[in-house]
């Protein structure tokens, strides 16, 4: 199977699983929607670094798996850091980050802001990611951390937007939330999971964790 029909693969079949984490995403905002706001803040650096690191550890685990398993010329530790590293951060801020925030501008919330987990907390995220990578190198297992992904991610993302949510909601607001944490997750974490580490390996049997 070429590349673009591994991707296409991958991203149908994880569409459902996504899917329903951003249902939870929905019925976590509708039970913390009147927390304050610090602790939101609080509880998205407990989710926003867990994600990191089981992003870093999918990633370099999906990585290792192929391209370890072949005469790769990307073949060793230097790549696999860089791949890993690089596909957690940029993929978490942006799902975990820039995403919420669009939504939180789209659906005119009363205190839209990002928080960047990478230069608020630099030496904790960079932590999780190393740490990611250290166990990845160790045990390249890809099941149970991009579902674990998934989830954390979806939860990262909704305390974003807790943040800048207020005490009104509306049913469309839940319905625009729903829409934005389906593809804060979908695309951007089956990018960072499969696709990334995808492209530098040459293993034409790229399934992820089916």
């Amino acid at each position: 199977m070429n590349t673009l029909g591994a991707i296409l693969k991958e991203l149908k079949h994880h569409a459902p699983f996504t899917a329903f984490g951003a249902l939870t995403g929905i019925v976590l905002v509708f039970v913390f929607r009147n927390i304050p706001d610090k602790v939101s803040h609080e509880l998205f650096y407990v989710f926003h670094p867990a994600h990191v690191l089981l992003s870093a550890l999918a990633t370099a685990a999906m990585y290792k798996k192929h391209a370890f398993s072949k005469n790769s010329p990307l073949k060793n530790i230097f790549f696999l850091f860089l791949i890993g590293y690089l596909g957690a951060i940029a993929v978490a801020t942006i799902s975990d980050s820039l995403m919420p925030y669009l939504s939180e501008v789209v659906l005119k919330m009363p205190n839209p802001e990002t928080h960047l987990g990478f230069v608020e907390k630099f030496w904790l995220i960079s932590t999780m990611a190393i740490l990611g990578i250290i166990i990845a190198y160790f045990n390249p297992n890809t099941k149970f951390p991009h579902s674990a992904h998934v989830m954390i991610s979806t939860w990262a993302s909704l305390f974003h937007v807790l943040m800048a949510l207020g005490k009104s909601v509306s049913a469309i607001t839940f319905l625009v939330l729903f829409i934005f944490l389906f593809l804060a997750v979908w695309v951007p974490c089956c990018v960072s999971d499969i696709i990334f580490p995808l492209l530098f390996t040459p293993n034409k049997d790229r399934s992820c964790c089916h």
